[in-house]
């Protein structure tokens, strides 16, 4: 039997899964690793913690399955996206990696504008310049630490640092690329114009693959370390929403999918780009080549619910921890004796500002239509009405690029709750299906591992040989009524509250 090999670099732990060639996994490993916060609003990571977490788990799943190292024909990695590695001559990591979450980068977004210009900028890049991008990271390096650019000779993203001590090879790939804000998304490849106005060499980025291209193979240094075989294919991989669109079959028009997790995410599938000139969504270039994904996201959605879960739901932590089952599970069973609409109660969840439609770092969480009636559990189900009818503002900016979207997938933590999968269906006025696997990212990058070792001849082909779906969750007429009267108030409080968001935000 042949295996391949799924490495998922996320920003808590690594994930890394051993499958067979039909996508089942054999045997898992995650290793966690610290986030640093130097100062208030700062992240970063040791690059070294995310190769170790590697080695280790790909030790442990060579150990755990007892398989000859030889019998993996392809690797495949992904990562939390737009995270910066710079390395010196050497191959180096000279500083801490700023990663995703970093808010340091305000003025060097606002730098990137005026150099670029706004509009042009969203022309080429997709997108708006903003904090968790690559590019203002670069520039904030080279404005506040000019002696450690001084000795930058690469830079990488996470995955592809994890690509280089496995491969010793420099190279990315379309998906990920799109996200640091330096690619030309639409001709998928480096932007000569940004990074000239940038003033940033082109000479310190990787070469830019496909996502299914080999780019290398591991090395002699590397196989001593984890016990793989040297020579065997590591694929370019993915960012971790277009390795999650791979791991849920998202790859081909007509098919999207709702992340519910700590944010909320809806992510469609286009063979056509497709930018948004205001930039409330992200354009990609996506996991098949030559073709891109749009995605709209929502800052606090499994957040709002955890935030609640946190501060008001103590009895039922503890009920479920008598009844061994997970809190979540109780809150459902809660929210489902509510009707739609709580009996007139509204939650807007800017808890932490948000992205999808409004890119407003000031709006905040609003529960409205409170009243005497109301108890512990309209509130719940208001808050998980609030968060699908956030996803929907998301959806109505795709279907308005004209993203056709006949096919809805519900994934992570809250996808995985029937009643919030049946609120998705309703809200969205479509089919919601989940996928039989749960490994999402490291099952797409290892199917993007078996299509650069020829095991199948496309990505669609490829996902349509291996990914299972369970019964879809269909929309009911007379709820979907019922959600859209509720929806079309919610849609008209965040500008009635605009101003004044900004008012308190400056207090």
């Amino acid at each position: 039997m042949e295996y391949l090999l799924g490495i998922d670099l996320g920003t808590s732990g690594t994930k890394t899964v051993l499958f067979n060639l039909e996508g089942v996994p054999v045997a898992s490993k995650t290793v966690e690793y610290p986030l640093y916060q130097p100062q208030n609003g700062w992240a970063e990571q040791d690059p070294l913690d995310w190769w170790n977490a590697s080695v280790e788990g790909i030790k442990s799943v060579l150990g755990e399955s007892g398989i000859d190292s030889s019998l993996i024909k392809g690797i495949g990695i992904s990562g939390q996206m737009h995270g910066l590695v710079l390395l010196d001559k050497g191959g180096n990591v000279l500083r801490k990696s700023i990663i995703w979450c970093d808010q340091r980068t305000g003025v060097e977004c606002e730098e990137i504008t005026q150099k670029v210009g706004a509009s042009r900028l969203i022309e080429i890049t997709a997108n708006p310049a903003l904090t968790g991008f690559t590019a203002s990271k670069i520039l904030w390096v080279k404005n506040h630490e000019p002696d450690v650019y001084e000795k930058t000779a690469h830079i990488l993203l996470p995955k592809d640092y994890v690509r280089y001590m496995l491969t010793g090879e420099f190279a990315t790939e379309v998906s990920d690329a799109s996200g640091m804000q330096l690619l030309d998304v639409p001709g998928r490849k480096w932007s000569d114009e940004v990074l000239a106005k940038l003033d940033i060499d082109k000479a310190l980025l990787a070469k830019v693959y496909e996502s299914p291209e080999v780019t290398g193979a591991v090395c002699q240094k590397a196989a001593e370390v984890t016990g793989l075989k040297k020579g065997t294919v590591v694929a370019g991989g993915a960012g971790d929403n277009a390795a999650a669109a791979v791991g849920t079959g998202t790859v081909v028009d007509g098919k999207a999918f709702t992340t519910l997790g700590t944010s909320g995410v809806v992510f469609a599938h286009t063979s056509k780009v497709s930018i948004d000139p205001a930039g409330r969504v992200h354009t990609f270039c996506c996991a098949v080549p030559g073709e891109w994904h749009v995605m709209g996201v929502t800052q606090a959605a499994g957040l709002s619910l955890k935030w609640f879960r946190d501060n008001f739901c103590n009895e039922e932590i503890l009920a479920a921890k008598g009844m061994n089952k997970d809190p979540y599970y109780i809150m459902d069973a809660q929210a489902e004796r509510i009707p739609i609409g709580c009996e007139r109660l509204l939650y807007l969840p800017y808890l932490m500002g948000e992205r999808t439609p409004h890119l407003d770092p000031n709006c905040r969480g609003v529960f409205f239509g409170l009243s005497a009636l109301h108890t512990k559990q309209h509130l719940l189900r208001a808050v998980m009405e609030g968060v699908t009818y956030s996803q929907r503002d998301s959806l109505e900016v795709l279907r308005g690029m004209g993203i056709s979207i006949e096919e809805m997938y519900a994934c992570g933590g809250g996808g995985s709750s029937p009643l919030w999968r049946q609120m998705l269906a309703d809200v969205f006025g479509c089919p919601v299906k989940t996928v039989a696997s749960k490994e999402g990212p490291a099952l797409g990058v290892a199917i993007l591992a078996g299509v650069a070792a020829g095991i199948y001849a496309s990505v669609p082909e490829a996902c349509c040989s291996i990914i299972k779906t369970n019964p879809a969750q269909n929309p009911v007429a007379e709820n979907s009524a019922e959600y859209e009267k509720f929806y079309s108030v919610y849609k008209s409080l965040y500008p009635a509250l605009k101003e004044n968001f900004a008012k308190l935000s400056s207090l």
